[in-house]
């Protein structure tokens, strides 16, 4: 047997050819009339029509969604979770499930003056009002 030999085992069978008159009837097999039966139909994608319809208003409306609000936390739950002379960073604060982290992005956390602390804590890393600052430094502790 050689290769001008070989035969395929079923029938080639021929694609249907619509849309060009001839053996077909008078529609081709495109049905009658419509978007569809034209000959160059595009059917126009669905967000173009939402676009249209969204109201066009003047200015520029671009904000900043990617910039996050820090995490906040007190003065009174440092108070109560963390021992003297102890480090607190954002690092620390994850890890004692004081904070949630959503995504990769960087931690950053805001100390807030609500509450009293007596414990001098070493603070990096974090923001901090002046009223936590002021009660911080007061307590004895540092920030760095």
């Amino acid at each position: 047997m050689q290769l001008h030999q070989i035969k395929p085992k079923t029938k080639k069978r021929r694609e249907k050819i619509i849309g060009r008159g001839g053996k077909r009837g008078g529609y081709s097999g495109r049905g009658i009339k419509g978007q569809k039966a034209r000959a160059g139909r595009r059917i126009r994608p669905e967000i173009r029509d939402v676009i249209k319809k969204i109201p066009k208003k003047r200015g520029y409306k671009f904000k900043r969604k990617f910039e996050k609000n820090p995490l906040i936390i007190n003065l009174d739950v440092l108070e109560k979770k963390f021992k003297e002379g102890e480090k607190v960073n954002p690092k620390i604060l994850l890890e004692k499930g004081l904070l949630k982290k959503e995504g990769n992005k960087r931690l950053e956390v805001k100390i807030l003056g609500d509450g009293e602390i007596s414990k001098p804590l070493i603070i990096s890393g974090c923001k901090y009002s002046k009223a936590a600052k002021e009660k911080i430094e007061k307590a004895g502790g540092k920030i760095i």
